[in-house]
Parts: C-alpha cells; sequence; structure tokens
C-alpha cells in the first residue's frame, strides 16, 4: 500500500501577512497609476505632444520596472518585513512633489521618475508570499499579491471625484494613506519563518539568478502578459480618448474597469495553473489576447464590441501573468526567489514601457492604432508558440520543505 499523502499546513500568521504585502502593493500601485488619468489634462496644459505625452506616461513605468532590480535583491538581504514600510514612506515623496510641479515638463518627469519608486514593490512582496507558503499554494498566495496592481484602477477612479474637490486632493489622500500604511506594516508584517540571508554579494546572486535556465524565458512571458496589462493600464485613457473621443472621466473610468478585470483574473491563473499546469493556462489566454488584439486593430465599435474586446483582454494578460509566476514559483528554488523575481519583475515591467511608447508614435506617425495592435497579435502569437513548445515539459519543482510553524507559547 502507498503510504497515505501527508497534508502540508499552512504557518500561522502566513495569510496575514500575505494580506498585508498585496496591500503594500496596492497603495504604492496607486501612487505608481497617479500620473496616467491625467495625461490628457498635462498634454493640454502644458502644449506636449503625442510622443512627449507617453514618454511622461511611461517614465513612471520604466523606473519602477528596473528598480524590481534592486529592490528583489535587497528583500533576500533585508526582508519584506523592512522593505515594504520603507518603500510606502519614500513613495510619499513623488506624491507631495505632485502638487508642485504641473508647470513645468521636465519637473514632471523628474517625479514621474521618482514616481517609479511605487512600482518596486512587488520584488519584495513576492519573495515575501513564496516564503510563507508550500508549493501546492504558492501560485495562489502569489496571484493574490498580483492584485496588488489593483492600485492602478484606484488612481484611475478617482481621479474626477478628487479632483472636484481640488486639485491635489487624490495626491493628499494618496500621501496620508501610504504614511498608515507603512506604520501598520512596520508595526504587523513578520519575516517569514526559516528565512536565511544570503551569503554571497548581490552581483554573484545577480549573475547566479540571470544563468538559471528559465529566467529569461519567464521574463520574456512576463513582459507579455504583465507588460502588456501595464501598458493598457497607463495608455488606455489616452487610447479611448483619441480613438473613441471620451471625455477624461468616461475613459477613466473604463481604464479602472479593465484594471479591475485583469486583477481579478490574476489569482484565478495561478489557482488553475496549480492543478491543470501553467503552460496550458498560458497557452489559452494567449490565443485568446492574440485573436482579441487583432480584431481591436480595426477599431470597433466601442458598444459593445471594443468594450467586449477589452474586457476579455483584461481577463487574459491577468491570467496570464498569474500562471507565469506560478510557474516560477514551481522551478525556483526559495532561496533564488527574490533575484529572480527582480529580473522577471523588471523585464514585465519593461514590456509595459515600451508599448505606449510605441502606440503614441504610431498615432502620431498615421493617426491609427492598427499597427500598434497587430503588432501586439504577433507578439502573443509568438509567446504562444514558445509556451505551447513547453506545455509536457515538467517543470524541477521546488522540493524545499514547506516552512516550519512558529512555535505558540
Amino acid at each position: 500500500m502507498s503510504a497515505p499523502a501527508v497534508a502540508v499546513r499552512v504557518p500561522r500568521g502566513a495569510y496575514t501577512n500575505l494580506i498585508l504585502a498585496a496591500l503594500g502593493f496596492l497603495l504604492t500601485a496607486w501612487a505608481w497609476g497617479l500620473i496616467s488619468p491625467l495625461s490628457a489634462y498635462y498634454k493640454s496644459h502644458l502644449g506636449l505632444s503625442s510622443v512627449q505625452q507617453s514618454v511622461l506616461v511611461a517614465v513612471p513605468v520604466l523606473v519602477g520596472s528596473l528598480g524590481r532590480i534592486p529592490v528583489g535583491a535587497l528583500t533576500d538581504v533585508l526582508g519584506a518585513r523592512r522593505m515594504l514600510p520603507a518603500i510606502a514612506f519614500l513613495t510619499i515623496v513623488p506624491v507631495l512633489l505632485l502638487t508642485v510641479a504641473r508647470d513645468s515638463y521636465p519637473a514632471m518627469l523628474v517625479v514621474g521618475f521618482l514616481l517609479g519608486i511605487g512600482g518596486t514593490p512587488f520584488a519584495a512582496a513576492i519573495p515575501h508570499g513564496n516564503g510563507w507558503f508550500p508549493p501546492t499554494k504558492r501560485g495562489m498566495a502569489l496571484g493574490v499579491i498580483g492584485m496588488g496592481m489593483g492600485g492602478t484602477a484606484i488612481a484611475a477612479l478617482l481621479t474626477k471625484p478628487m479632483r472636484e474637490i481640488g486639485p491635489n486632493a487624490q495626491f493628499y489622500l494618496c500621501a496620508a494613506v501610504l504614511a498608515v500604511y507603512g506604520v501598520v506594516a512596520w508595526l504587523v508584517l513578520r519575516d517569514p519563518p526559516g528565512r536565511t540571508v544570503p551569503a554571497e554579494p548581490f552581483s554573484r546572486r545577480f549573475t547566479d539568478a540571470a544563468r538559471q535556465p528559465m529566467t529569461w524565458p519567464l521574463s520574456g512571458l512576463y513582459a507579455v502578459t504583465f507588460g502588456g496589462y501595464v501598458s493598457f493600464a497607463v495608455y488606455l485613457v489616452t487610447y479611448l480618448q483619441s480613438q473613441y473621443g471620451l471625455e477624461q472621466g468616461d475613459a477613466s473610468l473604463k481604464a479602472a474597469g479593465f484594471t479591475l478585470v485583469a486583477v481579478l483574473f490574476r489569482p484565478p491563473g495561478g489557482w488553475l495553473s496549480d492543478r491543470v499546469g501553467a503552460a496550458k493556462v498560458l497557452s489559452v489566454c494567449l490565443a485568446v489576447l492574440a485573436v482579441m488584439a487583432a480584431w481591436q486593430a480595426f477599431a470597433p465599435p466601442l458598444y459593445p464590441w471594443a468594450t467586449f474586446t477589452f474586457l476579455v483582454m483584461a481577463a487574459m494578460l491577468g491570467a496570464g501573468a498569474g500562471a507565469v509566476f506560478s510557474l516560477l514559483a514551481q522551478v525556483m528554488p526559495g532561496p533564488k526567489v527574490g533575484a529572480v523575481t527582480g529580473i522577471v519583475g523588471a523585464v514585465g515591467g519593461l514590456g509595459g514601457f515600451v508599448p505606449p511608447l510605441v502606440m503614441g508614435a504610431v498615432y502620431g506617425a498615421t493617426g491609427s492604432y492598427t499597427i500598434g495592435l497587430l503588432l501586439l497579435a504577433l507578439v502573443a502569437l509568438g509567446a504562444l508558440a514558445y509556451t505551447w513548445s513547453q506545455r509536457n515539459r515538467r517543470p524541477a519543482v521546488d522540493a524545499s520543505p514547506a516552512p516550519p510553524l512558529p512555535k505558540t507559547r
């Protein structure tokens, strides 16, 4: 007779720490996304071209993406218990600077650069959640953390009502909430039981992470899924205003709906990947994404076709991003997750930096978004071809034991 399966227990405090990590990413992502819903205002107020507007929107994405590499490495050493509240406090600075920088394009670029700090906690929250949960539950846990990207939806949803209160009302509110979170996180967050501090220097850990066989394929897949989500999250308001003539408030609400759908589908993407395989889930997501992007390239009517198309694309991007990190949690040993997450998260974020620039340049040159959306469809098909080729390959599952349960007094 075969030995009975041993139930894997989740350590005490795991869910509290998971929620706090996801909340930290959510609130800093709110700050990270403050410029995008106002991009049309800044374009008009500062007399910007389409390319300059795209650059203003994309700069926080670039910095937040590249910043995940050092944040992931620092998290390996210092732990998310220190990193998450520290990043929350640091993000307050550029949020408050938004109240005085709106009359200067160079000043706005500097503030956008600093706002990139708000996009980096992902690289701290992912290894934190990974350390608290056993391998069989990490897809779900990392999907919950990924829901933190819904912070960009908060920025979009609050833009219109908060501006009716005052032009800087949302900035002050965001700064206050970040301050409260920073204090709570500092007092309540705990590092995973059994967490070990790597003895190797950052350069060696980064090189080792970069040499892992799956690091760069995962990075490319995340650039398509998460990068696609980010690019729409920051550029969809501009697209809807230019393509369909929507007012800022209406476009912001629709962009927020896109973000919320993507966020809600991320945990199911990780959950399904734990059960049927990440490559299979991701293949379906990429196939549907390619079809929807090709269809939207021809600018169907906003109601109902374009609305339906963007909601389906949001679901596929969210679930696909969850599948990518479910796979990462399976194939990477625990001590390397922080460094690898930094690389994968950085490349994924860069996937969100490039499309807004391409879309702005294409629209400025042709007056149409057709070429940009067709390029998205082609990239999704390329990612699908690779993912489908890996569907039967069994990943080298992290065989490290589940973290020990904390002792009770």
